[in-house]
């Protein structure tokens, strides 16, 4: 499985970024880290490994950015509306130099996005917030509630990456065409956070399925079997 490493200076964030890249062709995959993870962190604990089948035979190239985590939402030295500013940096980040740089590089239209606990708060979050370039959105053991992070501060930034806040009047016709996965475990802290997410799609008909794994808890042995399965779903061309 080819990998490659990336640093370079990121305009957007006026800081250094890093990424490993695995594969060399396919439908593009960006996987975030969890909360204040290392780029490095979905390669660490095996993810990366649980997919190579789709890697080495070309159906997927995955992008593992780096997270700006401690400088936003966990940033707890910051005021609540410099965390939010900071995300909001960190989202056009990921727009600009990573999407748009997987689709580049694979000839795709759209790119997929996963992650597992708060790094599928990331892919989440970006999937709803760009649904004109994301095809498919693939969490595992996911919460999505940023309140949680910021207590009683609240302004647009914050009410616009909070998904359970504006997935209901997001009106979008691409939010019907992507392939959305919420996957979570009967024994699961965070079951319930993805059961809500699926409650307002649902009001909002739009389709996705929300797997809930019997016996599954909140930890990498699910998610490695998650993310193989979820990747299957992709309709490759």
């Amino acid at each position: 499985m080819k990998e490659e490493y990336f640093k370079w200076h990121s305009p957007i964030l006026g800081k250094e970024m890093e990424m490993l890249v695995f594969g060399e062709k396919g439908y593009p995959v960006i996987i975030f880290p969890t909360s204040m993870g290392s780029y490095t962190q979905n390669k660490d604990f095996q993810l990366i490994d649980s997919a190579k089948w789709f890697v080495e035979n070309d159906l997927v190239k995955i992008y593992t950015p780096s997270s700006i985590d401690n400088d936003s939402w966990y940033g707890k030295h910051l005021h609540p509306a410099d965390r939010a500013r900071n995300h909001v940096l960190y989202d056009q980040f990921v727009l600009e130099e990573v999407a748009k740089r997987g689709m580049n590089e694979t000839g795709k239209n759209k790119v997929a996005v996963a992650g597992c606990s708060f790094g599928a708060y990331h892919a989440t979050n970006f999937a709803f917030r760009h649904p004109e370039v994301v095809g498919y959105l693939f969490n595992m053991g996911g919460a999505f509630n940023i309140k949680d992070q910021v207590k009683d501060y609240y302004d647009d930034n914050v009410y616009f990456n909070n998904p359970p806040d504006y997935l209901p009047g997001l009106n979008s016709a691409a939010l019907n065409e992507m392939g959305i996965v919420f996957g979570t475990g009967d024994k699961d802290m965070c079951m319930e956070a993805n059961v809500q997410m699926s409650e307002i799609l649902k009001k909002k008909g739009v389709n996705h399925w929300l797997d809930i794994r019997p016996g599954a808890i909140h930890d990498w042995p699910v998610w490695r079997e998650m993310f193989p399965h979820y990747l299957s779903l992709i309709k490759f061309e």
